[in-house]
Order: C-alpha cells, then structure tokens, then sequence
C-alpha cells in the first residue's frame, strides 16, 4: 500500500494500524528532505491548496502552509477575519465557492465538531481535519506518534507496545488528547490521563485509558509524558481553584522531573505556557522535544498530501 485509498483525512478513529504507520514511514522519507539544499518536491506541482481556519492557529497552519510549499503546491491562505464569513456568508456558501475555484485540498480548522466532516460530504477536493471542536485533531496525534516512534526507533516494529504514555492537563477540553489517545491505542500503548478531576471526565475511560488525579504517584511510571496546556478560552467558569494551584499539583516542576525514568520523553502539542504545565527548566532539557515535535509535524503533513495525492514509489521523487 502506497496511498491511503481515501479521499479525505478527518480523524484518527477511521484509520487503520496500517495507515497510520503508512503514513509516520513516509514522514521519515520527508523529514529526510530537510537535510538537502533544496527541500521542495513537485508532488503537488499544478494543485491548489486551501488552508480554511475559523479559529487562531500558529504551528498548525504554518506548517501545512510549508508542508504544502514543499510539495510545489500553489497556496491558497483564506484568512476569515477579512472574508465574506464576517458579512454572515454561510459555510456551505464558501464551501461553493472554493469548489468553484476548482481548490484540490482543503485544510480546515473550525470551532464546530464535525465541520470538517460536513464540508467533505458537500466537496469533491480532499478535505483535511486540522482541529474541529473538541473533536478530534489528527495530524496533531500522528505527528505526536511519529515522534515517540523516532526516539524509541520504533518505526520498523511498527508499534508502541511496552510503553506507558501519560497524558497530562486539560483534556475535557482537548481534541489533541481524543486523537492521540486513539493513535496511542490502536499501535499497543498504554494510556493514563492525568489533571484535576473537574478536567478529566470519568467518561473518558470508554477511550481504554487509566484515570488519575494524583501525578506524583503517576510520573515514575511513564515512559512518556504528554503535557497540555490549560484551555482557558474554552472553559466555562473556574474549574480549579487557580493557576497557581493548578501548577502545585499537576505541573512538571524540575523536582518531579527529577524523579522521572531516565529514559523519559517530555511532549508538548504547542502553546506552552511556561510555569503552569512546565518549568522552564525541563523546557529546555534534551528530553524535551517540543521542537522536534514541530519539525516533524511538517513531515507528517507532507506525508499526509502525498499520501491524499495517490502516493507514488518515493525513490522516483528526484529534487527540483
């Protein structure tokens, strides 16, 4: 299998195992591409790409925007605050638009759940899911696996089996810690969830997780640790006393991360919010791959329009 076989990429949930490893083995060929003086292929040569955003984004849409550059497509920025959108333009009515425009892609990130989803049955172009709701963010938890895969040097097993992954922080709110939760699953891992329990839905358990309120106890256990920042835009009303108590208890401080396995790995999804679920400190240990996280989310999505685009066999990619 060289392609995905779909026309869309909407969530983790419908991926098999063998699509999701497809695709972080394919993001190891692109990342590779990094390395080169010039760092563009022409698989998306003559195809427009859209990136639809109803909400703020930074790492997200830049890195599908130089995903898409990569691949040689032309890049369409459609940037709400100045579109028709404000005048009360329906989704479905840009949708036409864009479909008028003739756009092959669709890279969409909306506050609704199941846009994403709406918008490909109404749409012959390939619509990719960057964030809808509290739904579901899935090029967020494939990045995030492609990422542990390449520290463990896991990606030829093709699997996560054996780990412990400790996902920490607001995740009633989080649609990065559904899709991630789903990724980590279905390739073997272990799953605990971990916040205050105003923050952390007992219905989570449906997922196969581990539920616990108690992160010092939780912490020697992990192979990973998975932050997430506090989402305070989406909360209704206080649901923890402060944030100061909140970084008392749930933060990655330097003296719990001290009494972490040596062989730990430290996850962000981005933005951190430095002193309430981490220290800076151990923001800058070399156990922390934030980074590495955002450079491989550029992989990934390359990975993943290529894939949308019929794949083809990578060694006859030559450099433009």
């Amino acid at each position: 299998m060289n392609s995905l076989k779909r026309k869309d990429l909407l969530d983790i949930q419908s991926l098999s195992v063998e699509e999701i490893l497809l695709i972080c083995r394919s993001a190891k060929y692109f990342k590779d591409i990094f390395t080169r003086s010039v760092k563009s292929v022409p698989v998306l040569r003559g195809k427009a790409v859209c990136t639809l955003f109803y909400e703020p984004s930074t790492r997200t849409r830049i890195s599908f925007e130089l995903a898409a550059k990569r691949l040689s497509a032309d890049l369409i920025n459609f940037t709400v605050a100045t579109s028709s959108v404000v005048k009360g333009e329906s989704l479905i009515d840009t949708v036409h638009t864009l479909e008028a425009m003739k756009v092959d892609y669709i890279v969409m990130r909306h506050a609704a759940s199941m846009a994403p989803h709406f918008l490909s049955r109404n749409i012959n172009a390939s619509v990719i899911n960057a964030g809808d709701g509290f739904h579901a963010h899935p090029t967020q938890a494939l990045l995030d696996t492609y990422s542990i895969m390449e520290q463990r040097e896991s990606l030829d097993d093709g699997t996560l089996a054996g780990l412990h992954i400790g996902i920490i922080g607001d995740i009633k709110h989080s649609r990065v810690a559904r899709s991630d939760i789903e990724a980590f699953t279905k390739l073997g891992a272990k799953v605990t969830i971990c916040g205050p329990p105003t923050l952390v839905p007992d219905d989570f358990k449906l997922y196969g997780v581990d539920i616990s309120y108690n992160l010092d106890e939780l912490l020697p256990e992990l192979n990973v640790i998975n932050l997430l920042r506090i989402q305070k835009e989406r909360q209704k009303g206080s649901l923890f006393p402060s944030l100061r108590e909140y970084h008392r208890q749930f933060a990655l401080t330097v003296e719990r991360f001290r009494r972490c396995r040596d062989d730990v790995i430290v996850m962000h999804p981005g933005p951190v919010n430095r002193g309430i679920e981490i220290d800076d400190a151990v923001m800058e240990s070399p156990k922390a791959i934030v980074n590495e996280q955002v450079t491989n989310g550029v992989a990934v999505r390359m990975a993943i329009f290529y894939l949308l685009a019929g794949g083809a066999p990578l060694e006859e990619m030559n450099e433009e």
